[in-house]
C-alpha cells in the first residue's frame, strides 16, 4: 500500500473540529457508527470506526466522509491500468487517545512516520494513504493536534473500487492499533 504523510499547521490551514453540529460521540458510543450515512455508502467503514474509537484505541474519530474521486492518479496508487477505472474515497479525523500523546508536532510526525512504514509493508495495491497532522479542537476552547487520514482505492468497477478500499480500511485499523498504541501509553 502506498502511504505518506505531511504537517498543515498554518494559521489558515484546516482545522479537525470535534465540536461540530453533527458530531456523533463514537468513543462514548461506538454502536452508533451503523447509524452514519457514510457507513451507508461503504460499510467496512462502520466497522474501522468501532474500531477507532474502542477505549483500548489510541485514537478516537471526530469525522470521515466517502466520495468518488472526479480524478485521481493511478499511479500515486500503485494500480495497473487495468484497475484504474473507478475510484473511492474516504477520510476520517482521528484525535488522541489521551491529553498527552500528541504534545508537539513532532510526537504527531513520529507516530505517522511509523503508521506510513506500517502501511507500507501491506501488501495492498491500487491504494494508498494520506496523513495530514492539522491542529485540532477537542472543544470551544482546547485546541490540540489531530491526524486527518485519507484514503483512495481504485479497481475495474465500482464494486471492485469499494472491496479495495474495504481491504485498505481494515490494513490501516490494523495499523493505527500497532503502530501508535505504544507512544501512547508511553507518555
Amino acid at each position: 500500500m502506498e502511504a505518506d504523510w505531511e504537517i498543515e499547521l498554518a494559521n489558515d490551514a484546516p482545522v479537525i473540529d470535534a465540536s461540530w453540529a453533527g458530531f456523533v460521540d463514537l468513543h462514548l458510543e461506538p454502536e452508533r457508527a451503523a447509524e452514519l450515512s457514510e457507513t451507508r455508502q461503504l460499510p467496512t467503514l462502520s466497522e474501522v470506526l468501532v474500531r477507532l474509537n474502542l477505549h483500548a484505541s489510541p485514537v478516537w474519530t471526530s469525522k470521515c466522509d466517502v466520495w468518488m474521486p472526479a480524478e485521481f492518479d493511478p499511479d500515486e496508487l500503485a494500480a495497473p491500468p487495468d484497475d484504474a477505472r473507478y475510484a473511492l474515497a474516504c477520510y476520517i479525523d482521528m484525535l488522541p487517545g489521551c491529553d498527552r500523546q500528541w504534545p508537539n508536532p513532532e510526537a504527531a510526525i513520529a507516530d505517522c512516520e511509523t503508521l506510513c512504514i506500517r502501511l507500507r509493508d501491506c501488501p495492498i495495491r491500487s491504494c494508498r494513504v494520506d496523513l495530514v497532522i492539522r491542529h485540532a479542537f477537542l472543544a470551544p476552547d482546547w485546541r490540540d493536534l489531530g491526524i486527518t487520514a485519507y484514503l483512495t482505492a481504485c479497481g475495474p468497477s465500482q464494486h471492485s473500487a469499494a472491496a479495495q478500499l474495504a481491504f485498505a480500511l481494515a490494513a490501516f485499523a490494523d495499523s493505527v492499533c500497532l503502530a501508535i498504541y505504544p507512544a501512547a501509553t508511553n507518555s
